[in-house]
């Protein structure tokens, strides 16, 4: 019997190698197989062979196709095929707010300084955090709560009706913030997102149009470093 799968008119492919998946309670592991095909009966597997780093290399740029190289900035902070870590300075941007209780209906379309912060967007997921000090983080620095709305106290951003892009790659950076500030901050995920003494209402009422900076010293400092937050750890 002859085994293959065609694809269009210009790919065949034929069956020549075969991974076995034992699983038990404690784990699993993967063995390759050698297939053979043989005339008018089912093919048969070889004798079982350890993967080898060169073919599961082989076999991930086979699944994920060729990746083009770019050059990366100096905000980028780490880079895989579907992930991208990057952090910008503090800075003065418009928010909107629209929330069925009226809450920070004043503060709608105002223009507010920003912490500095750190992005991750991860398998089509946006993630931020703040950070203390307004220069480039290192593997050591400790993160803190971004203080908006639509976040989950780890930072996942509530996407919503959000406009966002479906690349993890540096040309998309600037739409994911585009579409990260103008989207509508609707509702609370946390129920502590500042020290500030006024809390939420108080920190952002106060900040509406100024600009001065982000007081840095209300934010509410994480033990998780840049390196956990990269690894997708919570610290």
């Amino acid at each position: 019997m002859q085994v293959h799968v065609s694809i269009g008119e210009n790919h065949r492919f034929e069956l020549r190698e075969a991974l076995l998946v034992y699983r038990d309670n404690q784990g699993s592991f993967i063995t390759r197989h050698d297939v053979t095909a043989r005339k008018d009966a089912p093919p048969t597997l070889g004798p079982a062979q350890p993967l080898t780093v060169a073919f599961i290399e082989s076999l991930m740029r086979s699944l994920s196709g060729s990746v083009q190289a770019e050059v990366l900035p100096a905000n980028i902070l780490a880079k895989a095929d579907r992930m991208v870590v990057w952090w910008t300075p503090a800075k003065r941007r418009q928010m909107f707010y629209e929330n069925s209780e009226g809450r920070a209906a004043a503060l709608n379309g105002r223009i507010f300084p920003q912490p500095p912060l750190v992005w991750k967007v991860s398998n089509g997921e946006l993630i931020i955090r703040a950070i203390t000090e307004n220069k480039r983080p290192d593997c050591s620095t400790r993160l803190a709560v971004a203080p908006f709305w639509n976040l989950s106290d780890d930072g996942h951003v509530c996407t919503g009706t959000m406009r966002r892009p479906d690349s993890a790659s540096v040309a998309a950076i600037p739409a994911w913030e585009r579409g990260f500030y103008e989207s509508a901050f609707t509702h609370a995920n946390v129920g502590r997102l500042t020290r500030h003494e006024g809390g939420f209402d108080g920190l952002w009422s106060g900040l509406a149009g100024k600009r001065s900076r982000f007081p840095l010293e209300t934010l509410i400092v994480l033990p998780q470093t840049l390196a956990q937050f990269v690894r997708g750890e919570r610290g």
